[in-house]
């Protein structure tokens, strides 16, 4: 079978890799004509774990191929998948589809054929509807179905999450793209995941709740952490007997500076204005996207307090920059917040990443008070105090007695809780981490 993937971002160059390891025949295509000759070349744009070599296996045996042309790209797909971008639109919040409408438009100019066109994307309830009549109305005599797929892939884990994922879901209006598209998934089947037939609109709908009750139980567990720094309770231990009840579990209840990445903030701010469209009352969903704004703005007050409130001319070392560990993704990250804030204040900056460097470097103007390193204890050397700000496997294991050596003042905040209060604080530092009884607010 052949299929068609019009997008190389994150969802679609994993998809479609995928898709080839299952064996069907992929066309990954992309306007970007240097991104796709890179991509000939086994060369990737992102980093995600495992999937460089993948990419070269399924192009070593021809399952995979990259497209610039759409028309050529598309010939002979039994189905077609949406995967470009849906950005939060400036001005209002809504999902800016236009990237979505335009491709479907370019579908119906080049398609004879019958093909399912599947949104692939996280679109609004209605997207496929509107699709579908975008299609129709520039090619009026086409034979083609529009269903909804979205995906649920976790950064850092994504091939995993695709290859032997929780479920699948497929919202789509017809027999015949149900039978096509329960085919592409037939090694699922195999293995006995839970596939999910739905309407297009349902489908649609359960992506958005799914990434706003995640996001939900993000910020709980944030703002109970902040209630244990009041009280003299350890938001370690709230978090595992909350999470051996079984209607809750324990993932996503761990503590931090705020969710971010290419999900979650636009995802929930997308939910809340379907609602209103719609005057649904989403309280909650507001509550959590103002929330989790105001908390990453309120990190720098954490770091400023553990400085003793003097930041001016001194040299803070930030470890991590990315949303979160294995990805280089810097889409709403707590450091976009941090590091500006630490700036206005006077403060210098010496930042490290493992794999985030280059596309930080992205989102900061060339500025004499930020410090690029490459490796961590360089960036921390002569600093007056240091963050831990993404929970990469590698600051787990930091030798605390040299760190200490490091710094000019043995001031470490952990944003992220990966070390033991006793065992940093016997070492001699200042140590400040989020809901625990050693935290800096009481």
């Amino acid at each position: 079978m052949k299929i068609s993937i019009i997008g190389t971002g994150y969802v679609g160059l994993v998809s479609g890799t995928c898709f080839a390891e299952f064996g069907l025949d992929v066309t990954c295509i992309d306007k970007d004509k240097e991104k796709i000759n890179d991509l000939k070349k086994g060369i990737i744009p992102i980093f995600e774990p495992g999937l460089e070599s993948l990419v070269k296996k399924n192009l070593d045996e021809k399952r995979i191929n990259f497209e610039t042309n759409i028309t050529k790209g598309i010939k002979d797909s039994q189905a077609i998948f949406i995967a470009v971008g849906t950005p939060t639109r400036r001005g209002d919040g809504h999902a800016d589809l236009s990237f979505v409408y335009k491709v479907a438009e370019e579908i119906a100019k080049s398609l004879n054929h019958y093909s399912v066109i599947v949104n692939k994307s996280t679109v609004p309830i209605g997207t496929g509807k509107k699709v579908y009549e975008i299609i129709k109305s520039n090619n009026k005599n086409l034979s083609f179905d529009v269903a909804s797929n979205p995906e649920f892939l976790r950064e850092g884990s994504a091939i995993n999450d695709f290859m032997r994922p929780d479920r699948v879901v497929i919202g789509c209006e017809s027999e015949k793209a149900k039978k096509i598209l329960k085919e592409l998934y037939r090694p699922l089947f195999l293995l006995e995941t839970p596939i999910l037939f739905t309407k297009r609109e349902t489908a649609e709908l359960i992506k958005y709740a799914a990434n706003s009750f995640l996001a939900t139980k993000i910020t709980f567990i944030n703002e109970i952490a902040d209630l244990c720094e009041k009280v003299g309770a350890n938001v370690s231990d709230v978090a595992t007997g909350m999470g051996l009840d079984g209607r809750i579990g324990k993932k996503f209840l761990h503590p931090g500076p705020g969710y971010g990445g290419s999900c979650f903030p636009k995802d929930t701010i997308a939910l809340v204005k379907t609602a209103q469209d719609y005057k649904a009352d989403l309280g909650l969903v507001q509550h959590v996207v103002k929330s989790n704004i105001n908390r990453k703005k309120n990190i720098f007050k954490r770091v400023k307090k553990a400085c003793s409130n003097k930041l001016k001319d001194k040299t803070v070392t930030i470890l991590g920059l990315t949303f979160k560990p294995n990805t280089d993704d810097m889409r709403d990250s707590a450091s976009l917040d941090l590091i500006p804030a630490l700036l206005k204040e006077g403060s210098s900056v010496n930042l490290f990443d493992p794999e985030g460097m280059e596309e930080a470097k992205k989102y900061f103007i060339k500025n004499n008070k930020i410090f690029w390193f490459k490796d961590s204890y360089s960036a921390m050397k002569g600093s007056d105090a240091l963050v831990i700000l993404t929970e990469w496997n590698q600051f787990r294991a930091l030798n605390l007695q040299k760190v200490k050596t490091l710094l000019n003042n043995p001031i470490l905040v952990d944003l992220r809780n990966i070390y033991d209060p006793k065992e940093v604080i016997d070492f001699g530092f200042s140590y400040f981490s989020i809901g625990r009884p050693t935290s800096l607010f009481k």
